[in-house]
């Protein structure tokens, strides 16, 4: 199998420059299909937001069939605060923009309970005045038969000029202040924050990133390679979660989800290769006494630097990618669109990536050449040329991760023992996860649309729909007599009066609870749809699809572990040739997992990090980011597992005993390891400084995943688990043994 990448590496080497001007257009071509689009419309006009739903649930049903029966109008509404509604001359100053308003095309009602004869005493008014009786709303529908063009045109135009009321009232309410939203404009919103915050992740993490690759490699030249790649993987991944929307709906946070993980890999991939090219080309340099280093690239020294490179670290690259792709693959199983989307555009990110590690950055190596070997103009700055010989390539076998090495082994089951300890305690707190699916609550808490909803149900809360919707099918009679029913249920605090929507009846059951998802909200459903009225129902609300999305995943998730288990130990069996090494992988990433969800809970749904990443918990953990960060967190774990295995392996086979071949296979890796493990920190936490709940949790959730891997697991753990297995790492029955043999699957 060597052979393939060697192949590869000659091929690149000697094509290097129509490579890189190869990437140079499909990274082009990415941006712009994702700026631009195929019809004018970017990958940000065209990704949507909400709570995550699962296609063919009860609640989705439910929703659709409300939305159905409805004319698929919407609305927006202004919530005006520090006016008194019942002063006639605030009504007289409200006439005007109440006319405007009617005449924007695409509006077909302006309501507001000043314009209802006798003004706020008229009862139907009651729901649009401010319970404190300090405001009123104003809300305007406009047609559901608009374009969509023409929708949100009339929706901005609407915007607008209920944003001038206040000022409108001025005159006669000096206190006057307003806030505008509505469904549309809470979407607009979060979409904003999203292209924001990836905006700011890039700029914060792309220099900081690099900044570490120059300590890594000495130098700006080498360490620009690994982002020249990471950055055509941000492309390639972007066009794809384009060509996504016109299959599936995409929900916004993919676009950042997909960003972090091409950054990451890449510059996973990029590192190893890079590293190991200069590794070869120094042996190349010293086998000759250095004169290679005085060549043209001609002399086939660079090339052949280049085809070692890629028959060794692009095996590696290979194997990595494969056992990542599959970890995310698994997402593709569970039945939520969400997923479903992050695992396509990861699986295609992961291919991107592998590919500009095994095409891209070896041409890019190719041209380069004998260049690195010298000293770069950092090195040369008073200062830094110490800090530097301790970061650069390390090419001696003692150093500080082989002394380390050496101190597990000489008390492994003490180190073994203390590091699963470790990671079980952090763990704990999994114990006790609650899952939820946010909407409003994702947004910062100086967002206007987050302002807009919770003004709406602390002050109007007639106005607001009932946290759970039963839609019936059946007659109003019926209905309002079943209605009747579930105002005796536990957690209900009180049940609309039952109405009509096409042919349905629809019941708003208001649990006794402000959380609209939580556990008393989820009880209230429960109960509901363990009832049998005697006719069809759909329970919906935030509550029924959090339990819907739960249910989903707990279905799929069999069939999830199940793919990732059996193509991690085939994968690494063909690897190692080993039975053992797969199956002490497997366990000790699933700790490492199941720690970094721990502590995941820890800061966010018990909410101990909410002052210092400034977040309120939504009392939970968003749902699809626990599985989201399973199978990412899980992915980039074999990640690191591939890195160090291999080279572990590598010197077994050129005949080292195990024990010094973790030593000096953690030394020549390690730096590696832990230099990736820094630069992907810092590019998962670039994202935590995102204003986006969700994103937040995604980025900590990983950073922390990674450095508890390159750390206890990778340095710690390994280390002491093959010194105890000893020579039955290797193990493998016959038949196992002759198949590998055959596959000729060896560096």
């Amino acid at each position: 199998m060597a052979t393939v990448f060697a192949r590869l590496g000659r091929l690149v080497a000697h094509r290097p420059r129509t490579t890189v001007v190869v990437w140079l257009v499909v990274a082009a071509l990415g941006y712009a299909f994702a700026v631009v689009g195929l019809h004018g419309e970017s990958v940000f006009d065209r990704v949507t937001t909400g709570e995550p739903t699962v296609p063919g649930s009860e609640s989705v049903e439910g929703r659709d069939l409300l939305y159905a029966s409805q004319d698929g109008g919407t609305s927006v509404t202004l919530v005006v605060s520090g006016v008194d509604p019942a002063d006639e001359a605030v009504a007289t100053a409200l006439a005007d923009a109440r006319t405007e308003l009617a005449t924007i095309p695409g509006v077909e009602a302006v309501v507001d309970p000043l314009a209802l004869p006798g003004g706020v005493t008229n009862p139907a008014a009651a729901p649009l005045v401010a319970r404190d009786g300090d405001g009123f709303l104003v809300v305007v529908d406009v047609a559901g038969s608009l374009t969509p063009v023409a929708r949100d045109a009339a929706i901005a135009d609407v915007a607008d000029r209920l944003r001038a009321v206040p000022d409108d009232l001025r005159a006669v309410a000096p206190d006057a202040t307003g806030v505008v939203g509505g469904s549309r404009l809470i979407v607009q919103e979060i979409t904003t924050q999203v292209r924001e915050d990836l905006r700011s992740g890039e700029a914060l993490t792309l220099p900081l990133a690099l900044v570490v690759m120059v300590l890594v490699f000495g130098g700006f030249l080498a360490a620009a390679m690994p982002m020249a790649g990471a950055l055509a993987s941000i492309a390639g991944g972007l066009a794809t979660v384009l060509g996504l929307t016109y299959l599936l709906d995409v929900d916004s946070s993919v676009v950042n989800v997909v960003t972090v993980l091409g950054l990451g890999l890449s510059i996973d991939y990029g590192l190893l290769v890079v590293s190991r090219f200069r590794e070869e080309l120094h042996h190349l340099v010293a086998d000759d006494g250095g004169r290679a280093a005085r060549r043209r690239r001609g002399d086939g020294a660079v090339a052949a630097a280049v085809e070692r490179t890629m028959a060794t670290a692009g095996r590696t690259v290979a194997f990595s990618a494969v056992t990542v792709a599959i970890a995310i693959c698994s997402l593709l199983v569970f039945s939520p669109a969400i997923l479903r989307a992050i695992g396509a555009a990861g699986l295609t990110v992961v291919l991107v990536a592998a590919a500009t590690a095994l095409t891209l950055v070896p041409a890019l190596l190719t041209i380069t050449g004998r260049r690195l070997l010298r000293p770069g103009l950092l090195a040369r700055v008073p200062g830094l040329r110490a800090v530097l010989a301790r970061t650069a390539d390390a090419r001696t076998t003692d150093g500080l991760f082989s002394r380390l090495a050496a101190r597990v082994q000489r008390r492994p089951w003490l180190v073994l023992g203390g590091s699963a300890a470790l990671l079980a305690l952090l763990a704990l707190p999994l114990t006790h996860l609650e899952m939820r699916s946010s909407t409003t609550a994702l947004l910062p808490t100086d967002s206007t649309q987050r302002a807009f909803v919770e003004t709406l149900a602390r002050e109007y809360p007639a106005a607001t729909s009932a946290a759970v919707t039963v839609v019936a099918e059946t007659t109003l009679e019926e209905g309002a007599a079943w209605a009747a029913r579930l105002a005796g249920l536990d957690g209900v605090a009180s049940v609309d009066e039952a109405g009509v929507a096409g042919s349905y009846v629809v019941i708003g059951v208001r649990p006794d609870t402000a959380d609209p998802g939580d556990e008393v909200a989820r009880g209230v459903v429960e109960q509901i749809r363990a009832l049998d009225p005697g006719f069809p129902t759909w329970v919906t609300g935030q509550a029924a699809a959090q339990i819907d999305f739960v249910t989903a995943l707990r279905d799929g998730a069999p069939l999830a572990a199940a793919i990732v288990v059996l193509a991690t130990l085939v994968l690494l069996f063909l690897m190692t040739g080993s039975f053992v090494l797969p199956v002490k992988a497997l366990l000790t990433n699933l700790l490492s997992l199941a720690a970094s969800l721990g502590v995941l809970v820890w800061a966010f749904q018990e909410g101990h990090l909410a002052g210092l990443l400034d977040f309120v918990s939504a009392g939970g953990i968003e749902t699809f980011v626990v599985a989201l960060v399973a199978a990412f967190g899980f992915g980039l774990a074999m990640d690191y597992e591939v890195f160090l295995l291999s080279r572990i392996k590598e010197l077994h086979d050129e005949g080292m005993p195990t024990d010094e071949a973790v030593r000096v296979g953690l030394q020549r890796s390690g730096r590696i390891i832990t230099s990736a493990a820094a630069i992907i920190i810092v590019v998962f936490a670039g994202f935590m400084t995102g204003r986006l709940l969700v994103i937040k949790e995604v980025g900590f959730a990983l950073a922390v995943a990674v450095l508890i891997d390159a750390t206890v697991v990778r340095l710690l753990l390994v280390p002491a688990t093959m010194t105890v297995f000893g020579r039955v790492n290797w193990w493998a029955p016959r038949w196992a043994k002759r198949l590998h043999t055959r596959l000729d699957l060896s560096h």
